[in-house]
């Protein structure tokens, strides 16, 4: 290797480099560095895969949130029509509900009626029996 007065040391390119395409070399160093670039591939892969994940994973979040929200959508759609449904009736009953609370009044101011009625009687009847008994003495 030759240094260079910049970058430190180089490879040399003479023809007299001590290292040679074809020249025996270590077999465990050999595996180490295959063992290596097996590792850094597996280190770049994932890390070149890591966004895709997260992208896949938010779009399976984003469509489980589209199915809720569809869902929910449907659920009030459908309150929505029930209640519509409920108004509609009501105000079909409405006129008749009128009439029961008309009815209903009536029915307490006779109630008063036949009370008032009943004492007037109770109180007649005690005057009359009051008089007869004055009257047979």
């Amino acid at each position: 290797m030759e240094e260079s007065p910049v970058r430190g040391p180089t490879l040399s390119t003479s023809t007299s480099s001590s290292f040679e395409a074809m020249d025996p070399h270590d077999p465990n160093l050999s595996k180490l560095a295959t063992k290596m670039f097996k590792k850094t591939e597996e280190y770049i892969s994932n890390e070149l895969n890591a966004p895709i994940d997260d992208y896949k994973l938010l779009e399976d979040m984003n469509r489980v949130s589209l199915e809720k929200y569809t869902e929910m959508t449907h659920t009030a759609n459908s309150l929505a029509i029930s209640t519509l449904d409920l108004k509609n009736k009501f105000d079909e009953l409405r006129s008749q509900l009128n009439y029961i609370d008309e009815i209903e009044d009536t029915v307490d101011k006779l109630e008063a009626a036949a009370y008032k009625l009943d004492a007037y009687s109770v109180a007649l009847e005690n005057k009359i029996k009051t008089m007869i008994y004055k009257s047979s003495q």
